[in-house]
Order: structure tokens, then sequence, then C-alpha cells
């Protein structure tokens, strides 16, 4: 390795460990670590922000200034009162029901705008039931990495592959749907004995919320209409965005922009909505992990996995698979799949079968991002949002579960690959 090769890990490293220990801010230590690639000169003030996804910022900012707008109707606790009612107020069924939305919901919605539609409801439901928030948003996390690795547009690397691949909406369904439903079906079960049996509601709250009139939650009925409208909109807009030739970051933003112009609410208050904090923190480990890409380190990883197989498909399948998974618990995964997809392209113009390629780099990149607290960007903004209201999840406290569960699906992922594809 070279020195900028060695001063690239070293700084992703340290900024790791800072994240991990928890001793220092991971918004601090993203940000530092930054700076450093640039103090260092691994990276220019140019070339680091180059490597920043605009469109996941775009459709961060976007989507958390349109739930700001639209919580402020009372939408979200109507909704959570007819769901707890629905389940007669059990708060293991209820758990169950807001991770199978969840699910549904990434599978045709980016992930974060999925956990920030969740968000708010699983708040105001808890709060009524006097329940503690974050194990319901430790599964609602999980179930949106899940529901998302389903469908062409329901994760970025996904979509990244079918556009290299040629591969269509259909294709991922009948693909990777069958996996997603049998890691689902896992990650309930499991949830159930981690959670479901310790969940305990008192009378009073289950008949307080028995009793409410979900309707009088509703505190403006015009921007309700208006926010429900816009709700079917962006569903539709991040649907076929593709076909529209929008990037989803200006679906995001187009909403926001009209729901602040109709939505008639304070500005200032708005703004400070967003989850500044958590912008920052993606910022900057975009750059941290920029520099490993600039350095080609990612690009000798992926060197060293497609020479260790050996051109067998099965042991090919299986080393992918783990090592995108493995990888993207702590990486983010869109650099990391931008890096496999030529070299299996290139595996492919050598004869070899690379279709079951795919679904190994899919499921591996998606489901990889449950084990850690920043595997993904849902990981990230539910917890800030759960810190941000007094429930703080740590990296430690989510590791302990988030990754024994990824662990399970990519076994799940392995056998179902392996008795498919070869």
């Amino acid at each position: 390795m070279n020195p900028s090769q060695i001063i690239a890990v070293v700084i992703f490293a340290v900024t790791m460990a800072a994240i991990m220990t928890e001793k220092i801010h991971r918004t601090a230590a993203a940000i530092a670590g930054a700076i450093l690639l640039i103090l260092t000169g691994v990276l220019s003030v140019e070339s680091g922000f180059s490597y920043v996804d605009g469109n996941t910022l775009g459709v961060l900012i976007g989507m958390m200034l349109f739930v700001t707008v639209v919580k402020n109707s009372g939408i979200f606790e109507y909704i959570a009162i007819r769901a707890a009612k629905a389940v007669n107020g059990r708060p293991w069924a209820l758990m169950a029901l807001f991770m199978v939305i969840t699910a549904l919901l990434s599978a045709f919605l980016d992930n974060v705008t999925t956990v920030l539609l969740i968000g708010p409801m699983t708040l105001a439901i808890t709060n009524m039931l006097k329940l503690n928030p974050v194990p319901f948003f430790m599964t609602q996390i999980l179930a949106a990495n899940i529901g998302g690795t389903a469908t062409l547009i329901g994760d970025p690397p996904n979509i990244m592959i079918g556009s290299a691949a040629g591969l269509s909406f259909n294709d991922f369904i009948l693909s990777t749907g069958p996996a997603v439903l049998l890691v689902m079906l896992a990650t309930v079960a499991c949830f159930y004995f981690i959670y479901g049996r310790k969940l305990q509601v008192t009378r009073e709250a289950r008949e307080i919320i028995l009793g409410l009139d979900e309707t009088k939650a509703i505190k403006d009925r015009p921007l309700l209409i208006k926010s429900v409208v816009m709700i079917v909109l962006v569903v539709l807009g991040f649907v076929l965005h593709a076909q529209l030739h929008l990037e989803s970051c200006t679906i995001a933003l187009t909403a926001a922009a009209v729901m602040l112009l109709i939505g008639r609410q304070d500005l200032e208050e708005t703004v400070a909505g967003v989850e500044w904090t958590t912008i920052l923190f993606f910022t900057g480990l975009f750059v941290v992990v920029g520099g490993l890409q600039e350095t080609g380190v990612i690009q000798l990883l992926a060197d060293w996995l497609m020479s260790a197989t050996h051109g067998s498909l099965a042991l090919t399948l299986v080393i992918i698979l783990w090592f995108s998974a493995l990888i993207s618990a702590f990486l983010d995964n869109i650099p990391f799949v931008a890096t496999l997809i030529p070299l299996i392209l290139a595996m492919g113009n050598s004869g070899m079968d690379i279709a079951p390629l795919w679904w190994a780099v899919s499921l591996g990149a998606c489901l990889g991002g449950n084990g850690t607290l920043i595997g993904a960007s849902a990981n990230v903004v539910l917890s800030g949002i759960s810190t941000r209201h007094g429930y703080p999840i740590t990296f430690a406290s989510y590791l302990k579960v988030g990754f024994p569960l990824m662990l399970v699906s990519i076994l799940i992922s392995t056998a179902y690959l392996l008795l498919r594809y070869t």
C-alpha cells in the first residue's frame, strides 16, 4: 500500500472507532475525519465534495421538510390510533403490524422516506401506550432495509444493479423477493423472542387507546387533505421516477417545496425540524469513504475478492454475498457496489454465468446494512429521530441486536442462492 492508502485507511479506522465507541459524537467524528483527509492531502476540497452523494442528501432534506409540515395536520396520530385499535391495543401485534407496513412501504419508497413517515406514527402510539419506542424503532430499521431489498427501486444498490445488468422490476421481485419473504418471516419470529414477550401495556393504557376517537387527532383538516394528496403523488413519483427521468432527490425536494408553499406553516419552525446533525454526519461519512475510493483501497478489496474465487460459481456467489454484507455493515454500499459492477461485468465477458452474482450483490449490500447503526441511511435517520425525542439508540446497543439478525438474514440468503442457482 502507498502512503496515501495507508493514511486513508488509518483515518477511516480512527473515525469508525470514534463512532463505535461514542466517545465523540458521530457527526463530529465524521466531519473531523473528512477534514483530516483534506489536511493530509489525500483529498482536495473539490474531490472530497465530489464523493458526497447529493441525491441522498437531497432526499433526506426534502423528505424531512415534507414530513415536518405534514405531521402538523395530525395524520400520524390518526393512523397510529387506527392501527392500535385494529390490533386491540396489543403491543406485540402492533409491533409486528408496523414491521410489515414498514417493509411494504420500503419496497416502493426509498428507505429514508419510509422511516420518516413511520417514525412519527411510532412515537405517537408508544407515547399513548406508555411504551419505550426504541424496540419499535429497532424492528422498523431492519424491516425497512429488508423490504427495500425486494424491488428494483427499494434501495439505491438495486437501482445501480438493474441499470448495469438490464434487469427489470419483475426480475427483482421474482429473484430477491422470495429470499426477502423468508428473511422477513425469520426476523419477525426473532423479534418476538427478543422483544415481543417482554412488551407489557397496562389495562388503563389500552382502554384509553381503544376509547380514543381518531378523528379528534386531526389538527388541521385542510392541511390533512393536502398532505394525503401529496403523499400519494410522492409515492407515485418515487415509483415512476425512472420513467419520468427524475432523480429521487428531485421528487423529494419538489414535494418539500410544494408543501412549504401550500401548507402555510411557520417556515423557521419547519426548517428547524430537519435533522441537520444527521445531514452533516452523512456529508462527513461520504468524504471519509471517498478517501478509500480515491486512493484505490476499495478497488484493491474488490480485486482480491475476484481473484480468491478461482472461477467457481458457488464459491464466488458465497464470497460476494458475505463480503458485500460485511463491508456494507460498515461502509456506504453505493461506492462499494459501484466498484463491484464493472468487475462482475468483466467476469461475464470471460464466459462466466454472472446472473446469480447480481442477486448476491443485491442481497448482501442491502441486508448487510442492518449490521450496524451506520450501515444504512434508514438506521442513522431513525436513530436520530429516537435520540432527539429522548430515547437514544447507541452504536453498541444496536450492534447487539442488528448484527446477529443480519447474520441470520445472510445465512438464509446463502441457502436460498445456492439451492436456486447452483
